[in-house]
């Protein structure tokens, strides 16, 4: 019963920012190994058959953005993901403490920005993004870890603002707050 009643306060609070904060670092870890791993047994070979007509891994120096859009454009970039980012930490300072409703939301931003910075230190450490993962059935842009992790939490967030949350969630976080008249 004790159990089950510390296991409700947990519930009810919001995910805290010393975890997102972790888990985003071990996510552009992650994306790092990843990338690391691609540019040791992939530069400079040929593309690895993983699922033959499905699923390729090919090294690609990717100087744009998604579909190579925005070539050399690497001060674009930065000022993009900085402000992005700003933005992003902005909006999960603004959550407020006391409910955990708003943890998928949290989580999404976390992950969108853990892609985001994985990303950044690539254009900032070799000017250009290691991407090599390539879905040949469709002929996909060669993308990267990173790019999943902004792809699946962009539609999260777009799943989450259509469907979970309501105008009066919303609110919360970009309504002005009552005054409590003190």
């Amino acid at each position: 019963m004790q159990i089950a009643h510390m296991s409700k306060n947990v519930d009810q609070k919001r995910t805290s920012p010393l975890i997102l904060l972790l888990a985003g670092v071990i996510l552009v870890i992650f994306d790092q190994f990843t990338k690391h791993l691609a540019v040791s047994h992939l530069a400079g070979r040929e593309a690895r058959v993983l699922i033959p007509g499905v699923l390729e891994l090919r090294y690609l120096e990717n100087n744009g953005a998604a579909f190579s859009m925005l070539q050399n454009q690497q001060w674009f970039f930065y000022i993009l993901t900085a402000v992005f980012l700003i933005l992003a930490i902005w909006l999960m300072r603004k959550v407020p403490l006391d409910t955990a409703v708003f943890n998928p939301l949290l989580w999404s931003l976390a992950v969108l920005c853990a892609g985001a910075v994985g990303n950044l230190i690539d254009r900032i450490v070799h000017r250009y993004v290691v991407d090599f993962i390539y879905f040949s059935i469709i002929n996909f842009p060669i993308f990267n870890v990173a790019d999943i992790y902004v792809t699946v939490s962009v539609i999260l967030l777009i799943v989450l603002i259509l469907f979970r949350y309501k105008d009066s969630d919303l609110q919360k976080i970009f309504g002005k707050k009552e005054s409590t008249g003190q």
